[in-house]
């Protein structure tokens, strides 16, 4: 089993987190915020996902679920190192706001063992993990290390169940390290018969913006049915 570092612990990063100690491995969660990880540690979620709060107690209690501020401990014995933060829209453009993305990979960069792979699992426009490469050899420029994208599909009120069996594991990665960890990881899943599709990284990334289309597209769709079925 692997040693998973999780960096945010907004919905993404927490039920991420849980699931991936849920399935056998050690899982450090890492957040900025003291009273969110004092109140993680005292099993308060903060949030509302089903199952999540008993998911949290009984991992935390097999020494498989932790949480810290404190980056270096975290990262430092890690074989793969998720990014979870948000990317919330900006004002005015519309575009992805990817300042916490970016400020993550450089936090972490300073403290991450050779050969660790780096795992985008935040919603980021098609070059954003080539993006966070360049940063993080900018910053250790001796450093072997990889980049991976893993975007989620979990519907909030059903994430633990979607994550547990999901539709796709979609993994995008340049790198055989890259492949080798992450079929290590969704090992368990896969045994589940759940479909692993590796693909390059910029075509993981766009996969998760076509799927969110998609279902917008599917939701504006049937509102105007609902529309033309009340007029006629």
């Amino acid at each position: 089993m692997a040693e998973i570092a999780v960096i945010g612990t907004g919905y993404v990063g927490l039920v991420s987190g849980v699931c991936f100690s849920e399935i056998g491995h050690t899982v450090t969660c890492v957040d900025n915020n003291p009273s969110k990880i004092s109140s993680f540690k005292a099993g308060d979620a903060q949030i509302y996902e089903p199952g999540l709060k008993e998911l949290m107690a009984t991992n935390t209690e097999a020494g498989r679920l932790s949480f810290t501020v404190n980056v270096q401990r975290a990262v430092q014995d890690a074989d793969a190192v998720f990014i979870g933060v948000g990317t919330p829209t900006k004002r005015g453009d519309g575009n992805a706001d990817l300042t916490y993305v970016f400020t993550a990979a450089a936090e972490i960069a300073a403290f991450l063992a050779p050969d660790t792979v780096v795992v985008i699992k935040s919603t980021v426009p098609v070059g954003t993990n080539r993006k966070v490469f360049d940063l993080i050899k900018s910053v250790r420029p001796e450093l072997a290390f990889t980049v991976a994208s893993n975007p989620e599909f979990l519907r909030e009120g059903a994430a633990i169940a979607d994550f547990k069996r999901p539709d796709r594991i979609v993994v995008g990665a340049e790198t055989e390290r890259a492949r080798d960890v992450m079929s290590e990881i969704y090992r368990p899943l896969y045994l589940n018969q759940s479909p692993l599709v590796f693909t390059g990284r910029r075509t993981s990334e766009l996969t998760k913006y076509a799927a969110n289309a998609f279902l917008a597209t599917k939701i504006t769709f049937i509102n105007e049915m609902a529309d033309l079925c009340e007029k006629v």
